[in-house]
């Protein structure tokens, strides 16, 4: 990973506190692939709509369902049990008749949040000119519009 890292970056980097929980024996290759699946995770659209919904309460499955536009109840119950999994939230079951349960932001899935509300700030202020871009790409690039690569 350090390979591809620009000298302004790696002064950025350095000046950064190291973490406190690495394995000295870690290679940068673990490290690296173990960033980019957190990464691939978090850089979901549907993590992010999900964390975003749940940033100032606590939903119940069926109002986060509809929080989410878009989602499908499956693709909803994936992106939970991921999020869970890496604990960024909480699911809470409540024995009742029809089961409840409940997500909520653990302390960690919080501090997602400033990233999460940046990055769409950032898109929302970019997407004019973004869009832009893609039509003026696309308009002279007919034969790669709308494929990846």
């Amino acid at each position: 990973m350090r390979g591809d890292i620009s000298p302004a970056s790696e002064h950025r980097d350095s000046a950064r506190p190291s973490p406190t929980n690495t394995d000295d024996h870690e290679s940068e290759e673990d490290i690296c692939r173990q960033v980019l699946q957190i990464l691939a995770l978090i850089g979901d659209k549907w993590s992010i709509l999900v964390i975003g919904q749940l940033r100032d309460r606590t939903l119940r499955f069926g109002e986060l369902n509809r929080a989410v536009t878009g989602i499908s109840q499956r693709m909803l119950t994936l992106t939970v049990r991921q999020l869970e999994r890496d604990g960024l939230l909480t699911r809470t079951l409540y024995p009742s008749v029809p089961p409840r349960v409940d997500y909520a932001l653990t302390e960690l899935g919080t501090t997602l949040l400033d990233s999460v509300v940046a990055l769409s700030e950032w898109a929302t202020t970019h997407r004019l000119e973004i869009n832009t871009n893609r039509v003026r790409y696309d308009a002279t690039h007919p034969s790669r519009s709308s494929t990846a690569g």
